[in-house]
């Protein structure tokens, strides 16, 4: 069997049509760059004072206005003509026999000169057609991905090359996020702030880039706990098939290894899948960052709330702690948090024991304050929520749960706690600040005024006013420490040696990267679009928070 490329047969369909869109979509970002060097951007008012032309360049320039926009469109040409051409420019200066520094002098001349007349004429254009040039280039681009992952589910094996197989495994992810997105718009106005943020196209885009990766997390670890490994990874991610150490992407399989047929990213320095590995660290990642975030989230609201609330010497030592965990650098407070000889000490155990008890705390607080009046109700819901919350706690902090359901492996337990640990100080002076301002409020004002208690003013009325920027520190915390998460895997420290969570596997790469740099790329590229999606998300949800 030979080796798969990229795209497959079907590429060369499809991959014409997405490079012609690209550079489309380059000439309109181009463009829109280069109006701005115009001379002139005031507005042209109309006799009624109505503005008819806001920001449209005139037809005047001047040689120093062109100079950064042509240096910038020929260094493009440059590029291109180098990669693509048979024969450079300089080469053909060359065959004259002109010394050197002529040749360098007139081929950077010449692309200046063309740059500039391309400029010059771009400049000309109006800011509206790249702006539309932009948009449906984009369109383009997108309705032709689309197009190639939907046909390479019908391919044969092989036609659609290794990111058309990558899509077939990716199936299950496609729809769900169809399904998600299409009852999510549907029923948008009923979901709050989740609703709204489909009103966000960056929002949008950011939160389907997270969620592939979640959802790819978790059918990632259902197929890895199923006996046959078949619908989604490849292979074992710790399993070793000899003869594929360092292989490149879409590499063979022995055909007597009775394995999936190719190693679709290649193998890495000990013959690992790279693909399934790629797959399951997403799934390390989902299972550790959001709920530590989440935990950290609970231990800050439950202390700076009250801090802010009260004042006085409670609030006065609470911050003087916080101030002193955040005066250490976070890296190397994470790195002493995870060392064995720390973890040997078992102070990460003791420390679980006090941090984990928040959210039981948390959640017994809001209950009570919600339910005050009604006592029936409260004490049941409060009983379910301590003897769950009871349950979990004894079985993730001290390894003692009575019916032997929970096992939490101890190096898990060590990264949420660090996890934890680091960013609750933050997340207190989050939200100390904000409740030191909504306090002063006229509704807090109505509250206390009617005799409400102050647990339920803090968690009723001040809280769910400080939920917009809670939310948004929320996701950006997420990706905080999945770059964290990253940073202990890369050092060696936190999860075992032969966990594919993505800082291992960058770290396993980098030995041989000048060589055989897809085992480091994969797993890199996956953590920058996970963060990356999770950026987009944080700032999709600021904008429909401050709507709101």
């Amino acid at each position: 069997m030979e080796p798969l490329t990229w795209t497959g047969a079907l590429g060369a369909y499809i991959v014409p049509v997405i490079q012609f869109a690209l550079i489309a979509l380059g000439v309109g970002i181009v463009g829109s760059f280069t109006a701005v060097f115009a001379t002139s951007t005031q507005p042209v008012f109309a006799p009624g004072g109505a503005v008819i032309t806001p920001w449209r360049p005139t037809t005047e320039s001047s040689l120093a206005e062109l100079i950064l926009p042509g240096a910038v469109t020929g260094l493009v040409l440059f590029q291109l003509e180098y990669f693509l051409a048979e024969s450079t420019l300089s080469t053909w200066f060359e065959s004259s026999g002109m010394p050197g520094w002529t040749v360098v002098t007139l081929t950077a001349l010449a692309f200046f000169l063309v740059g500039s007349f391309i400029a010059w004429v771009l400049q000309r254009a109006p800011t509206s057609a790249f702006d539309t040039l932009t948009l449906w280039a984009g369109a383009v681009a997108l309705l032709s991905v689309v197009l190639f992952v939907f046909f390479s589910q019908f391919a044969d094996f092989g036609n659609a090359g290794i990111l058309g197989e990558m899509s077939k495994r990716f199936l299950p992810v496609w729809i769900s996020l169809i399904i998600m997105f299409a009852l999510s718009i549907y029923y948008k106005r009923r979901l709050g702030l989740y609703g709204k943020l489909f009103d966000s196209v960056v929002g949008m885009i950011g939160f389907a880039i997270v969620m592939f990766w979640v959802f790819t997390g978790i059918y990632g670890a259902i197929d890895l706990a199923s006996e046959d490994m078949n619908f989604f990874i490849t292979h074992d991610p710790l399993a070793q098939v000899s003869g594929m150490k360092n292989k490149l992407p879409g590499t063979p399989t022995p055909e007597d290894s009775g394995l999936y047929a190719v190693y679709l990213l290649g193998g890495d320095n000990l013959a690992r899948d790279v693909f399934s590995r790629m797959v399951i660290g997403s799934w390390e990642v989902i299972k550790i960052a959001p709920f530590a975030t989440l935990f950290a989230f609970m231990v800050g609201i439950t202390l700076g709330l009250p801090a802010a609330y009260y004042g006085g010497r409670l609030d006065t030592i609470l911050s003087f702690v916080a101030n002193l965990i955040l005066a250490f650098p976070v890296i190397l407070l994470f790195y002493l948090l995870v060392t064995p000889e720390i973890v040997a000490t078992g102070i990460p155990v003791y420390m679980a024991g006090v941090l984990f008890i928040f959210p039981i705390i948390f959640l017994s607080i809001l209950i009570n304050s919600r339910y005050y009046v009604q006592p029936q109700k409260r004490n049941i819901y409060l009983g379910v929520t301590l003897v769950i919350g009871l349950w979990l706690y004894l079985g993730i902090a001290w390894n003692a749960d009575p019916f032997g359901i929970i096992d939490f492996p101890p190096n898990l337990l060590v990264v949420f706690v660090s996890v934890v640990f680091v960013n609750s100080p933050t997340v207190f002076r989050i939200v100390r600040g904000i409740a030191l301002d909504i306090k002063t409020r006229d509704y807090v004002a109505a509250g206390q005024t009617r005799g409400e208690r102050p647990w339920y003013i803090m968690l009723w009325e001040i809280l769910p006013n400080a939920r917009g920027p809670l939310i948004v520190d929320f996701c950006l915390r997420i990706g905080y420490t999945t770059i964290l998460l990253g940073t202990l895997g890369f050092f060696g420290l936190g999860l075992s040696p032969e966990s594919p969570d993505w800082g291992s596997t960058i770290n396993d790469g980098r030995k041989l990267l000048s060589i055989f740099p897809h085992p480091a790329l994969a797993p890199a590229l996956a953590l920058m679009r996970f963060v990356l999606g999770l950026n987009l998300l944080a700032d999709g949800l600021r904008e429909e928070s401050l709507r709101d």
